[in-house]
């Protein structure tokens, strides 16, 4: 019980929950009363040479009140992120210079992206990934830096903050087919991911299997995690299948929504369709905002219910292991299993959904919560553009090519995902076409 109390400030997701929420009182005080600052620093589009439609000028923008929002964005930030790794146990001497440059390297890819051409062509995020891309595969990411890159710290608080802006309306018209499309897929997906690499491929290493068709059914890294602990992988196994999982969910999140885009496909289906395909949390939010509000609240949606099965996969994971797999094994397998894998991020997202939909629109109204939503949307921005800089600092090709030695495992997850896209596809379509079913419209703030 000690230790369960405990980790309500010593676990990364709560720690990602409570400064989400610090983010939100905040905003939501500040826009109410009226009695003090809060935005966060925003770039204009603009030019370099010449004024394009209206665009300004690199240096127009840098006044003394963008340099103090600068200033605040920096401060609120960083105190909140320190104290986060402090509670964790980290090292603050090492977090906050290692914060500051990543901070830096924030705000040259908002600068970057803000480019009237670039912009045209690429979002915000796309150019936090080449960024840290580029630094990462040729002059390397120094070790001074490294205490920064903490992805899925700044992904999760990012996404508690973005559950303001969701409607709880949204989520109740969406639940349904969200259930659908992630709930019904998942378990196939492993099923056949299972059967594939064991009885076709003839993988003897068999927690390897269950941790690579994990990763590519439901989110990358969190799931391999967690069912690899619960099948008893090595080390090792836990590399390459999150080695894997991080080079197809960058191809796939760079790609996917060009090729939804290029064939037409709504934004409400094409939405849910990154949200049940792309592994990475962090990725289908990027993915989901290249095709538009919409796509992104379809995304986010699908994969944040996806995300919940987690806790109960390593569960399954664990007891089919312990009593099928590993038959001799005393390995104790518990209900407890399910609270302890489940994202608790999840619940501070839908907690700030309930809050802004039920207990601030009908206080403040549908202007008041909009304008919150203004200041918490910069917000957001940083916190995932720190992220998506950390994918790409964290993500070296050389390295990651070293651990797939053997033709094997990436067929397994090659045609796995295949598999995984038609079934979700299927899925989508079959709920969210119009042809069968109704079709949900979600109502976004703009």
């Amino acid at each position: 019980m000690k230790n369960s109390i405990s980790n309500l400030w010593k676990k990364e997701d709560w720690l990602a929950v409570w400064i989400g929420f610090i983010i939100i009182t905040v905003a939501t005080v500040a826009v109410l009363t009226g009695t003090f600052e809060f935005s966060a620093a925003k770039f204009t589009t603009w030019h370099l040479w010449e004024d394009v439609a209206e665009k300004k000028m690199l240096f127009s923008q840098f006044t003394a009140a963008f340099w103090f929002r600068l200033l605040r964005t920096f401060v609120v930030l960083g105190v909140l992120f320190t104290a986060g790794v402090k509670l964790q146990g980290g090292k603050i001497k090492e977090y906050i210079p290692a914060f500051a440059a990543l901070f830096v390297l924030a705000i040259v890819v908002r600068l970057i992206s803000a480019e009237f051409t670039l912009n045209r062509y690429l979002e915000w995020a796309f150019w936090a990934l080449i960024v840290g891309l580029l630094i990462s595969n040729t002059v390397g990411v120094p070790t001074w830096l490294r205490p920064a890159i903490r992805t899925e710290f700044y992904i999760k608080t990012g996404l508690v903050v973005m559950g303001f802006s969701v409607l709880f309306s949204n989520i109740a018209k969406f639940g349904l087919y969200g259930l659908g499309i992630a709930w019904g897929v998942t378990p196939i997906v492993i099923i056949f991911m299972w059967w594939f690499g064991t009885k076709v491929l003839k993988i003897d290493n068999k927690p390897l299997v269950i941790t690579i068709a994990s990763a590519t059914s439901v989110c990358g890294t969190s799931a391999a995690i967690a069912t690899g602990a619960a099948a008893g992988a090595r080390k090792n196994d836990l590399g390459i299948a999150i080695s894997i999982s991080i080079i197809f969910t960058i191809l796939m999140m760079v790609f996917e929504p060009v090729i939804i885009k290029a064939v037409g496909m709504n934004e409400l289906m094409g939405g849910a369709l990154i949200g049940g395909t792309v592994d990475s949390t962090g990725a289908v939010v990027l993915a989901g905002n290249a095709l538009g509000p919409e796509g992104e609240q379809a995304a986010v949606l699908v994969k944040s219910i996806q995300n919940i099965l987690i806790g109960f996969i390593a569960f399954f994971v664990a007891l089919f292991f312990a009593t099928r797999v590993e038959k001799n094994s005393d390995k104790r397998v518990g209900a407890g299993e399910i609270w302890t894998r489940f994202p608790k991020f999840i619940i501070g997202f839908f907690v700030a959904s309930i809050v802004a939909s039920f207990i601030i629109q009908p206080v403040a109204g549908s202007a008041d919560v909009k304008a919150i939503n203004a200041v918490l949307d910069q917000y957001k921005n940083w916190a995932f553009v720190l992220a998506f800089t950390s994918i790409g600092l964290d993500t070296n090709f050389r390295e990651i090519g070293k651990q797939l030695h053997g033709g094997k495992v990436l067929w397994l997850y090659v045609v796995g995902q295949l598999f995984n896209i038609i079934l979700t596809f299927f899925a989508v379509w079959l709920l969210l076409s119009g042809v069968i079913f109704d079709v949900p419209v979600l109502e976004v703030y703009k």
